[in-house]
């Protein structure tokens, strides 16, 4: 297989997939995973956030639980950090530790 036809390893899939995500919404872990091409890969997903290089360019903050909920251990600062970065995207809450998916929710 030629350099041309090679996939990008999924990390980079994974944040390509994040960039995308429009400010105000979020995705899920799961939903990243699927649209990176590893739909079982969701664990992956948060190890790779985790360890993003470009935090400013990679919004890590708009991806949660499947549940709605926030990153405990949040990458950047734990998930006060991820729901204060939410917040000034309007993503509304339903609680102090979850999204309301219904509203916000990312239809990729």
């Amino acid at each position: 297989m030629g350099a041309f036809n090679e996939k990008p390893p999924l990390a980079e899939r994974v944040y390509e997939v994040v960039r995308s995500i429009p400010c105000g919404c979020v995705a899920t872990y799961g939903q990243v995973a699927r649209l990176a091409g590893s739909p079982r890969a969701a664990r992956f997903v948060g190890q790779a956030l985790h360890h993003n290089p470009h935090p400013i360019e990679t919004p890590c903050h708009r991806v949660v639980f499947s549940d709605g909920k926030l990153a405990e251990h949040f990458g950047f600062g734990g998930a006060s950090v991820q729901r204060e970065l939410l917040e000034e995207e309007h993503v509304p809450f339903i609680d102090d530790m979850h999204v309301d998916l219904a509203r916000c929710r990312w239809s990729a």
